[in-house]
């Protein structure tokens, strides 16, 4: 089953990179038009002894920070809207869903002429079909924190590589709250 969510997940992703450029909105009130990006995400938990692998798809929405939230913001910063959806291995493959807000900050200063780096932060709800003994919820609060790059190509398309560190809690909600922390590697494109 985990091999079918695999396989199911990388075809939606290779699919979506061979249909086509879908263009970004034009230029609104001065504020640059938002980005839309799609990659997968793959990763382990580390303090359940690796007992807990994730494979995702992600869709993702890049907006200017002063656009979203109208105060003045650094250039650099952006507001961005991420939703996943996979499959997560613990003891048999069982469904994972989740949607994110993130600032994410470009480190402009280390920019080359292929390579814009950023770091990132934010939270989210996930739903896991799953529970660590412990863990009380299935619905629960989804931390990160995250550093990545885009990599520029020749074509009006860019990639991206990140590197996340993925948390799963329900905040103290329920008694019972034992956290699953994970590191998650995404890959994916701009479009």
């Amino acid at each position: 089953m985990s091999r079918i969510c695999r396989l199911v997940i990388t075809i939606l992703f290779i699919s979506s990179i061979s249909s086509g450029v879908i263009y970004a909105s034009e230029k609104v009130s001065g504020y640059p038009p938002e980005r839309y990006g799609m990659g997968i995400t793959a990763g382990n938990s580390y303090n359940l002894s690796g007992d807990i692998g994730y494979y995702m798809l992600t869709g993702f929405v890049l907006y200017d920070y002063e656009r979203v939230w109208k105060h003045n913001a650094p250039d650099e910063l952006m507001f961005k809207v991420e939703g996943n959806l996979g499959c997560a291995h613990y003891k048999r493959t069982r469904a994972t869903l989740s949607a994110n807000i993130f600032a994410l900050y470009y480190l402009d200063s280390f920019e080359g002429k292929t390579f814009k780096p950023y770091v990132e932060g934010g939270i989210g709800i996930i739903y896991t079909d799953f529970q660590v003994p412990g863990q009380g919820m299935r619905v629960n609060f989804n931390p990160q924190l995250g550093i990545g790059a885009e990599i520029k190509t020749g074509s009006e398309k860019a990639f991206y590589m990140a590197l996340r560190l993925h948390h799963i809690s329900n905040g103290g909600i329920d008694d019972e709250n034992r956290g699953i922390n994970s590191v998650m590697g995404m890959f994916g494109f701009y479009f």
